[in-house]
């Protein structure tokens, strides 16, 4: 592959950087032609894990890795404890970490690296972040993955928000560079530092997550802190819920909200959001069919990934992949309400943990809230809901019980109300 070549030929007559990050602002030919590493012991078709960031070293690293038709498997210290899972499940033969090229013994194949490595062609191994089960190894051939960049897109100003090791990170890096934007690397990974990192380099596009959104609302720091750049906020990775997106439209008049909707099983998959405000998003383009099947979401991508190394395949055998979302359908846009696994059923009688977090969420002293689903002996399943207030000596509970039993039906009422914090760490955002 000539990657670099062919980007250095994009980038030869712009001005204008690339990447701006806390060591400085640095064009694509500043990046390119930095001291390199020493890759002479990494061969075509190794399976190389690249421990790093999005600093101007890993970046180039990762690119003349490309080159060199390795299947590249991008990690951050922040999974550390984890490595050695992520080396045996992806057959890591290679581990460059701090510059240093370290050759590891691998006894094992695997049917599918054996397949990319005839073929020539690159490969990307991400790990999957789902809260069951080890992580799955996640195989793409990467010379499919390059071809969503051939289409141009606008040229913007983008924060990568996400990390290094996430499929929204690595798109955010290749579909700048492919359009000859400019790439902007957070030292600081807190709403704070985001802000004030946007509001310095007017940052144009964040992409980030529901999470991150409601934090950001919780600090109090908008709309006063979001500078007038700011442009386009995407969301993804986990659904969104309506009273969120309503406060940030409110609170951020000027700025578009546009849903994405991406697995690593698929690749980044086009979405187009009803409008600013809305959940219902339609997905698909080029190369992508989408369904439903009881309700539930499946998706069937040219351009999806060869197959898990460490798990059975998940698609069906006409190559559909049940994403488990639960979507509401509405003029062909779809609306993710919750997860197969959210679904509680109490006495016959099933609902969304959505549904009930919803209602919380209006209840004017709460901030965040999680609903699950609990074994009860006689309806099979009750709900109960944790509670984070905006704050605990002003929150009544009672008033917030009575407030779920007027907005909800009696089985969806959960049964047990815990005031504490509510978890919201993600490997994909750091701060």
């Amino acid at each position: 592959m000539n990657l670099i070549r062919k980007l250095s030929e994009k980038w030869k007559d712009v001005e204008h950087p690339f990447l701006i990050h806390p060591s400085g602002e640095l064009s694509f030919s500043e990046v390119a032609s930095q001291e390199p590493i020493d890759l002479s012991e990494v061969k075509s078709g190794d399976v190389v894990a690249l421990i790093g960031d999005f600093d101007p070293p890993s970046i180039l690293t990762l690119l003349r890795l490309i080159d060199l038709d390795v299947i590249l498997v991008p990690l951050t210290m922040e999974t550390a404890e984890d490595h050695e899972y992520f080396f045996e499940s992806a057959l890591v033969n290679v581990v460059i970490r701090n510059g240093e090229v370290e050759r590891r013994e691998h006894k094992n194949s695997h049917p599918m690296i054996d397949e990319l490595r005839k073929r020539g062609n690159a490969g990307l191994v991400l790990f999957s972040t789902g809260t069951t089960g080890r992580p799955k190894a996640i195989l793409h051939d990467f010379s499919f993955f390059l071809k969503r960049f051939d289409t141009p897109r606008p040229t913007l100003r983008t924060i990568n928000f996400l990390l290094f090791d996430h499929i929204g990170g690595i798109n955010t890096l290749l579909h700048t560079l492919f359009n000859r934007g400019v790439v902007v690397a957070p030292e600081d990974r807190s709403v704070e530092g985001i802000l004030a990192t946007c509001k310095k380099y007017r940052v144009e596009v964040l992409p980030t997550t529901p999470t991150f959104l409601r934090m950001m609302l919780m600090s109090g720091l908008i709309p006063d802190q979001v500078p007038d750049s700011l442009r386009i906020i995407t969301y993804g990775t986990e659904r969104m819920d309506q009273p969120t997106l309503d406060q940030l439209c409110d609170f951020l008049p000027g700025v578009d909200f546009r849903q994405t909707f991406g697995m690593s099983e698929l690749g980044i998959v086009r979405v187009k959001s009803e409008a600013r405000n809305s959940l219902f998003m339609k997905v698909g383009g080029e190369g992508v069919e989408t369904r439903t099947v009881k309700g539930v979401l499946q998706i069937r991508s040219a351009n999806r990934m060869l197959g898990y190394l460490n798990a059975s395949s998940p698609f069906d055998e006409e190559g559909w992949y049940d994403t488990k979302d639960v979507v509401e359908v509405r003029d062909g846009f779809y609306k993710v309400v919750g997860r197969t696994s959210e679904v509680i059923n109490v006495g016959g009688l099933k609902f969304m943990a959505s549904e009930v977090e919803r209602v919380a969420l209006l209840f004017h002293d709460v901030s965040l809230v999680k609903v699950y689903g609990k074994n009860n002996p006689i309806t099979g399943q009750h709900a109960e809901i944790i509670v984070q207030p905006k704050a605990l000596e002003n929150f009544d509970k009672v008033s917030f019980k009575k407030h779920l039993a007027e907005h909800l039906q009696s089985h969806m009422v959960p049964r047990k109300i815990m005031v504490e914090d509510v978890e919201v760490g993600h490997r994909h955002k750091r701060s």
